[in-house]
Parts: structure tokens; C-alpha cells; sequence
């Protein structure tokens, strides 16, 4: 079933609208949306445009929008897609650009950014514990380990963890062969 331009717009200004946090807090709306709610996507194609948005540079968001609008509209939806998930954040940055230095020290807006900080952090640890599950294979959880250990304790940019990893996956795929599903 294919969404007609208008619906793929307002499902992503819909998205785009109600999730504060950036595009990791995104990324369980974007799953409820086009995997449960339209079954625009089947979860294991859900879970691999999530990995490839992650790798690719620029806002997780958009290219979010735009793959999953060229996937199911071609280049118009992706257009469209892409604009109806940027268009609140830069309507709500204008505005709170317009009046943030007067306000950012009174008390409640502090309080709020807390309140905020804390349920972003609760989505990110929600996008990647469902990431997780999909992937729970010894080999995966492995280089998850790996990959957070190379970030974290030899402080390796995570451009090159990766193409590192990408590399591995390449040399994997060429060495094994790959399964139904495409995971190595």
C-alpha cells in the first residue's frame, strides 16, 4: 500500500512536530509509524535503514525521511518526506530563537530542559535496546562490545569505528556469503 504525497507529509511534520530530542529519539516514532501503525516497513527493513541512516553523515532525521519517502514515493516523496520533518523543528528554532536569551536562566525553563534531557536519554536507550533485540547473535553483540569499547576507552572518532565495521561487514560478506536476511 503506497501513502499518497500528502499523507507521507503529514505523517513526517507529525513526527517531526511532536518529538523533542533529535533524530535517536526519533527513531521508536519513526519505527511505530511505518512498521506498526501503516506496515510501511517489515521491522528486519526497518532495522536495516535504521543501521544505514546511522552511518551516513548529516541528521538522522532527514535522512531518515528521505530514504523512507524515495523508498515508498520515489524522489518527490523524498522531498516531501524531508521537508515535513524539518519544517517544525525550524519554525520551533526561529521562535525560541526570537526569545531563548531572555528566558534560558529563569528556573522553569531549566527545569523543563531537565525534564526533557532525562525522557531523550530513556528514547535513545529504547532505540537501542529494540536495535539489540533485532541483532542478538554472538558475532553482533561481539562487535557492539567492540565498537563501544574502540569509541569509548581508545577514543577512536566513531567515523572510523565505522568504516571499520562497514569494512569488516564487506570482508564477511565476500569471505561467508550472505543469509536470507542479509544479517552476516
Amino acid at each position: 500500500m503506497e501513502p499518497s504525497l500528502k499523507k507521507l507529509f503529514f505523517s513526517f511534520l507529525k513526527i517531526g512536530g511532536l518529538t523533542f530530542g533529535g533524530g535517536y529519539a526519533m527513531i521508536p516514532v519513526f519505527e511505530r509509524e511505518f512498521v506498526m501503525r501503516y506496515k510501511y516497513l517489515k521491522e528486519e527493513e526497518f532495522a536495516d535503514v535504521l543501521a544505514m541512516v546511522q552511518s551516513l553523515p548529516g541528521v538522522i532525521a532527514i535522512n531518515f525521511s528521505v530514504f523512507i519517502g524515495l523508498r515508498l514515493r520515489g524522489y518527490k516523496g523524498a522531498l516531501v518526506s524531508m521537508i515535513g520533518v524539518a519544517l517544525p523543528s525550524f519554525v520551533i528554532i526561529l521562535l525560541i530563537a526570537s526569545f531563548f536569551f531572555r528566558f534560558v536562566d529563569h528556573p522553569v525553563v531549566e527545569a523543563i530542559f531537565k525534564g526533557v534531557r532525562i525522557s531523550v536519554v530513556a528514547l535513545i536507550f529504547t532505540a537501542g535496546y529494540k536495535l539489540f533485540l533485532a541483532n542478538r547473535t554472538l558475532k553482533a553483540i561481539f562487535l557492539a562490545l567492540l565498537t563501544f569499547a574502540l569509541v569509548f576507552a581508545a577514543e577512536i572518532h566513531p567515523f572510523f569505528v565505522i568504516i571499520g565495521m562497514g569494512f569488516f561487514g564487506y570482508i564477511t560478506h565476500l569471505r561467508n556469503g550472505v543469509n536470507a536476511h542479509g544479517s552476516l
